[in-house]
Formats: C-alpha cells, structure tokens, sequence
C-alpha cells in the first residue's frame, strides 16, 4: 500500500474532521500527519501541487477537502 499523508492545519475546522475521519476509520497508524504550519511540510503540499489544507496524498494522487478525504480512504477502513 502506498504511504499516506495528511496534510492540515490545526486551526482549520476541516482539517480536524479530517483528522477524526482517519481516527474513526482506524487507519491512524497508517496516516502520517504533516501540519503545514511547518516550512518543510507546506513545502511537500506544494511538491504535490497542493496549497490548502486537508490534502491527503496517496498513491493515487493528491485528494483535497473533506469529501475527496473521506472517497480515498473509505476503502482502507478498518473500523
């Protein structure tokens, strides 16, 4: 399985319920968390050709917002 990455901001109400989604999907050690409040990892979303937060990266692509979240990691639930 390709690498998961989330990247939010903590301030950000989506990126929380985000957040909540990977928590209740039971995929949380499998999600790395990259708070763009940090340069390098603002750096990686823009790599990935992102620039808002949530942003899940995986190998499909870059899935951005909370519905696109939710449609790319439905089918890795382990509930």
């Amino acid at each position: 399985m390709a690498a998961l990455e989330l990247f939010h901001a903590l301030a950000d109400p989506e990126s929380a319920a985000a957040r909540r989604l990977v928590r209740d999907l039971g995929l949380l050690h499998d999600v790395t968390f990259r708070n763009v409040v940090f340069d390098s990892h603002r750096a990686a979303l823009a790599a990935a050709g992102g620039a808002r937060t949530p942003a899940l990266l995986d190998g499909d692509g870059l899935h951005v917002g909370l519905d696109a979240i939710r449609a790319a990691l439905a089918p890795r639930a382990r509930r």
